[in-house]
């Protein structure tokens, strides 16, 4: 099997080659080649591919292709957990030191926890897999990066193919040791199967990556604020669900912290109860703070990047505060249609009222009672209604 591993390491690319290793062994295939081309991505999806590949029951072979491919950062550990590594020419490999999820360096408080720890982890992987530890916690520390040929000369990875036909070949008769026992590569006439990721995966792949899920998150909550401000409305609510739907999709494979979604879901509660009570702003203020909380602390070992989350928090914040200003302005305002509309108007006596009779006001004509007698033509203000029956009183002109 030939499991096609391009682009960002994320937790839909890690279930994905999981899968295919999986199907590879209820198959009982001889071998697995991976085809890389990464410029890294998380930590905890790195180490979920790395630990299918250390308990494949066949052997499994990484193999940095095509031409101009790469395996940096993640991909380092990836190609150097494989039972061979093999590149293609004009690719390379290293640069793996530890980034933020946002693409920053790491704070230097905690900066040295995380490279020591992951130096301990590649270290640990190479000398069971007899390469260059050396080198490798230098692709950490320093972001060293090198050639395939180069790799081969410090015994990074085992050899360099030109293609798939050109690695069988170099690799057939190679003795592997797989968990206890060595297995014997015979892979003359062995036919290829192509595990390629499906429309499920494509789509996983990019809404699994925390800040695409984020943002989803927020636009979900954003079009259900609106269609409950303003019922009705339709198209947001629609867009809202359809968001919200993908973002939950997306917190299946990501490490949520639930206490971050908690104080979110807090702030949109906060943002509907200004609608309802008056409390000068202070609810806004305890929504737009409990959604910060909530944005810090929504993922557990990857964060969303800080220039995508302030601008976010500061457009939704603004967002759910203006929607509750304009229905909070509307709720007071009197209303200006239908039988509510026509109250503390002005009409004229159409028939003489003693005590029913007939007024035109808003361009209609009403049947009216009045306390006290008024004549055709006089002007006549309503007080109320009973049914289609307006209640007026008679509009006294003064001297």
């Amino acid at each position: 099997m030939v499991i096609e591993l391009e682009g960002i390491i994320n937790p839909g690319t890690a279930q994905f080659v999981t899968r295919g290793l999986k199907q590879a062994e209820t198959s009982k295939l001889k071998l697995v080649i991976i085809r890389l081309d990464t410029p890294g991505g998380l930590s905890s999806s790195m180490r979920d591919i790395v630990k299918a590949i250390l308990n494949a029951p066949m052997p499994v072979v990484v193999y940095v292709a095509p031409r101009g491919a790469r395996a940096a950062s993640a991909g380092v550990m990836i190609t150097i957990a494989a039972h061979v590594a093999a590149m293609a020419p004009q690719t390379n490999i290293g640069a793996a030191h530890p980034v933020s999820a946002g693409g920053k360096e790491i704070s230097k408080t905690m900066s040295e926890k995380v490279v020591n720890d992951m130096v301990a982890y590649a270290r640990s992987i190479a000398k069971d897999r007899g390469r260059n530890e050396d080198w490798v916690e230098k692709a950490i520390r320093e972001s060293v990066s090198i050639t395939g040929e180069v790799a081969v000369k410090h015994k990074v990875v085992d050899l360099v193919a030109k293609d798939i036909d050109d690695l069988l070949g170099l690799l057939d008769g190679r003795e592997i040791a797989v968990g206890k026992s060595t297995v014997k590569l015979d892979t003359k006439g062995l036919e290829l199967i192509s595990f390629t990721p499906g429309w499920r995966d494509r789509v996983l792949s990019v809404i699994s990556n925390p800040n695409i899920a984020y943002i989803l998150m927020m636009i979900g909550m954003a079009g259900l604020y609106f269609e409950l401000a303003h019922p009705g409305a339709i198209f947001p609510g629609v867009i809202g669900a359809i968001s919200l739907i993908l973002a939950f999709f997306a917190f299946q494979t990501l490490p949520v912290n639930y206490a971050g979604l908690l104080l979110i879901a807090l702030a949109i509660i906060f943002f509907i109860a200004e609608i309802k009570v008056a409390s000068y702003g202070l609810l806004s203020v305890a929504g737009i703070i409990s959604l910060a909380l909530g944005s810090v602390m929504l993922f557990e070992d990857v964060g969303v990047s800080l220039k995508l989350m302030l601008p976010t928090i500061v457009l939704i914040g603004g967002f759910f505060v203006g929607i509750a200003f304009l229905a909070f302005r509307a709720y007071g305002t009197k209303p200006t249609s239908g039988m509510e509309g026509l109250i503390g108007e002005t009409g004229v006596v159409e028939e003489r009222i003693d005590p029913v009779g007939l007024i035109f006001a808003h361009g209609e004509y009403w049947k009216a009672t009045s306390a006290e007698v008024a004549e055709q033509g006089d002007k006549v203000r309503i007080m109320g209604s009973r049914g289609l029956e307006l209640t007026v009183e008679k509009i006294k002109i003064e001297d």
